[in-house]
C-alpha cells in the first residue's frame, strides 16, 4: 500500500518565525549614575580640570602677646580628566530590510540604544579601576596572593567603612557641610528612621559577592530578625551603613596558566631576555578577563629577533593581547608588534585583538600598556568590589550622545541601498578624590557559571 509520509512534501512547508523578538539577558547599569555630572564647554579642549584648595594647618601653639603669627601657606589640589570621543554604527543593506521579517532599522537603533549606556557603565569601571585605594581580603597583599576562601565579609566591609570615615569622605544623604558638628542626641533620633534614608556609603558589587555575603552568618542573623522578605528576594540591602548595588558588569579576573613564546628571527628585536604574558578579552564587554601567568624567560638573538607565540584556541568568545617585558623574568609594561593585530584605528600594528587558534610573531615592543595582575589559577576569578562616597568621581561631558540616522540617498551612495544608524559622545570620567571611595578585591565560593 502506498503511503504519503510528511517527509516527502518538506519543500510544501511554510516556515514560521515568531513575530516577537526573543527577549536579550538583562544587565544592571548603576555605577555610572553615582558620578557627579560635570560639563566641559566647547571650544575648550578636551581636559577638564578641577581645583581643591586644601585646609590650612592648625596652629601649634597660643599667640605670643603682641607677636603676630607667621601665617600659613594656601596649597591647591587639582585633578584632571580628558574627554574622549566614544562611538559605534550599524549598516544595513536596502534588500536586508526589504527581505527580513522583523525591521532592521527599528531593531539596529533598539540595539545601539542598549549599547550606548552599556559603554558608559564599562568605561566607569574601567575608570574605577584607576583607584588608588585597593584592598584585599583577609590582608593579602596583592591579587596575585588570593587564595580559594578569601571571600567578601564583614571584617573587610567594617574596615573599609571606617577608613572612609576616618578620612572624611562625605555620604550621601547627609554630610552637607564640610565640617559636620554632630547632635548630641542624634544617634537616638535617627535610631528609629529607616536605613535607606540614613547617611550612608554607596557600594557596586558582583552577583557573586553579594552570594558570599547573604552566607555570612552575621549578616543572616540580622536580617533574619530585620526583614526576612530579603531572605527571599536575594536583596542585599544595607549593611553598616553601606548601601549595596549590583552589577552584572564588574569586571572579573581569571588566573590562566601562562603561554610560553619561542624565539625567532623574523622581527626587529635585540638580543636580549624578554618575557611575555598574555590576556584575553570577552568580546562582548571587552573587558581583559582572563590573565595568563608570566611566560619564562626567553632567549633573543638579534638584530632580527621575534618571538613566536601560540594562541590558544579555547574559550570561545573572546581575543587575545600579548604583552612583552624585557629582562629577566621582567613584569610586561607595553604591548607588542604584531602584523596580525589590528590594520586601522589606534592599536594598528600592536598585538592585541588577536583571533585564537593562530601562530603569531611578536616583531618588537609596541606601545606603553600595562596588563592586569594575574591571579593565580587556583585562586581562580577575582572580583573587584567599589565602595565610595559623595564625590568620588564624575562623569564629564563635552557632548552629549547624539545619534544618526541616515536613510536617504548622497553622493557616496546615489541608489540610496545603505540604511546606517551611529551614535558618538564626548566624555570621560573624572576621579575627584581617590580618599572617597576603594576597591576591595576578593575570591569567591560560586563559580562564574552554572555547575
Amino acid at each position: 500500500m502506498a503511503t504519503n509520509t510528511a517527509s516527502a512534501f518538506t519543500a510544501d512547508i511554510e516556515s514560521y518565525i515568531a513575530d516577537k523578538t526573543l527577549p536579550l539577558a538583562r544587565r544592571q547599569l548603576v555605577v555610572y549614575q553615582f558620578g557627579d555630572p560635570l560639563t566641559l564647554p566647547e571650544g575648550r579642549g578636551t581636559s577638564y580640570t578641577a581645583t581643591r584648595y586644601n585646609r590650612v594647618p592648625l596652629p601649634f601653639a597660643p599667640l605670643s602677646e603682641g607677636v603676630p603669627p607667621t601665617g600659613q601657606t594656601m596649597t591647591i589640589q587639582q585633578v584632571t580628566a580628558t574627554a574622549q570621543q566614544w562611538g559605534d554604527k550599524i549598516t544595513i543593506t536596502d534588500v536586508a530590510e526589504i527581505t527580513i521579517k522583523h525591521p532592521l532599522f527599528k531593531k539596529a537603533i533598539e540595539l545601539l540604544g542598549l549599547q550606548v549606556a552599556e559603554t558608559l557603565e564599562r568605561n566607569t569601571f574601567v575608570n574605577l579601576m584607576g583607584g588608588a585605594q585597593v584592598n584585599f581580603v583577609n590582608s593579602r597583599g596583592a591579587r596575585a596572593s588570593l587564595v580559594s576562601g578569601d571571600v567578601m565579609n564583614v571584617t573587610e566591609l567594617n574596615r573599609i567603612y571606617a577608613i572612609l570615615h576616618t578620612l572624611g569622605a562625605p555620604r550621601y544623604m547627609g554630610d552637607e557641610q564640610t565640617d559636620t558638628r554632630l547632635e548630641a542626641d542624634a544617634g537616638g533620633a535617627r535610631a528609629s528612621q529607616n536605613p535607606r534614608t540614613m547617611p550612608h556609603y554607596t557600594a557596586v558589587i558582583h552577583p557573586l559577592v553579594a552570594a558570599d555575603l547573604r552566607q555570612n552568618s552575621t549578616i543572616q542573623t540580622a536580617w533574619s530578625y530585620s526583614d526576612i522578605n530579603r531572605l527571599y528576594n536575594f536583596e542585599l540591602g544595607e549593611w553598616n551603613g553601606i548601601r549595596f548595588c549590583f552589577s552584572n558588569l564588574v569586571p572579573t579576573f581569571t588566573g590562566v596558566a601562562a603561554v610560553q613564546g619561542t624565539a625567532g628571527s623574523a622581527g626587529s628585536l635585540g638580543t636580549a631576555t624578554f618575557t611575555i604574558q598574555l590576556t584575553a578579552s570577552d568580546t562582548q564587554n571587552q573587558y581583559e578577563s582572563r590573565i595568563h601567568q608570566l611566560s619564562n624567560n626567553i632567549s633573543v638573538t638579534g638584530p632580527n629577533g621575534s618571538i613566536s607565540v601560540v594562541i590558544p584556541s579555547t574559550p570561545s568568545g573572546f581575543t587575545w593581547s600579548v604583552y612583552i617585558g624585557q629582562g629577566a623574568s621582567a613584569n610586561p609594561v607595553n604591548l607588542g608588534l604584531c602584523a596580525a593585530g589590528p590594520t586601522v584605528g589606534p592599536m594598528a600594528g600592536q598585538a592585541t585583538q588577536l583571533a585564537s587558534g593562530q601562530t603569531v610573531v611578536i616583531t618588537g615592543i609596541g606601545v606603553p600598556q600595562i596588563p592586569p595582575a594575574a591571579p593565580t589559577v587556583a585562586a581562580g576569578t577575582v572580583f573587584p568590589s567599589f565602595i565610595f562616597g559623595r564625590g568620588a568621581y564624575g562623569q564629564v561631558m563635552l557632548r552629549n550622545v547624539q545619534f544618526s540616522y541616515l536613510k536617504d540617498a548622497d553622493k557616496s551612495d546615489p541608489l540610496n541601498q545603505l540604511r546606517i544608524v551611529g551614535w558618538k559622545a564626548m566624555y570621560g570620567t573624572l576621579l575627584e578624590n581617590q580618599q572617597f571611595f576603594a576597591r576591595i578585591e576578593s575570591t569567591s565560593a560560586f563559580s562564574t557559571s552554572f555547575g
